[in-house]
Order: C-alpha cells, then structure tokens, then sequence
C-alpha cells in the first residue's frame, strides 16, 4: 500500500487508467483535525500557541495508515 492509502473515495479515470480523488491520508487527517479543534481548540490557542493542528493532524493520519497495514 502507498503511503498515502491510496484514495478514500476512488473515481475512475480510465482514459488515463488512474484515480482520482481525496487521498485516504487526507480523509484521515481532515477528520484528525476537525476532532482536535473541536475538542482542543481553547487549550491550543491559550496554552500552546505553537502547537500546529496541521502538522499533529498528518501525524494521526500516519499513525492511522500504519495501524490499518497491520491488519
């Protein structure tokens, strides 16, 4: 599997034979994201302003791909 987990909502292309779409990295780190923020957004602004929801979001999503290879 790719590192990117290939597409989460996979459209074909066949005249080019690829897919297109959202990655599933993406996904995993779109809904990362939306949970920190909901959840952390008045800690994060106060208490750690440094703290760079992006960056944490990608991470998850890694952890996320590396979880689901092993099953």
């Amino acid at each position: 599997m790719s590192t990117t987990g290939g597409p989460a909502f996979p459209s074909a292309d066949f005249e080019h034979h690829e897919y297109t779409g959202m990655t599933l990295r993406d996904y995993f780190a779109a809904k990362a994201m939306q949970s920190l923020i909901l959840t952390y957004a008045r800690e994060i602004e106060i208490n750690r302003p440094g703290f760079d929801v992006c960056l944490r979001s990608y991470q998850i999503a890694d952890e996320m791909l590396k979880e689901r290879e092993q099953k």
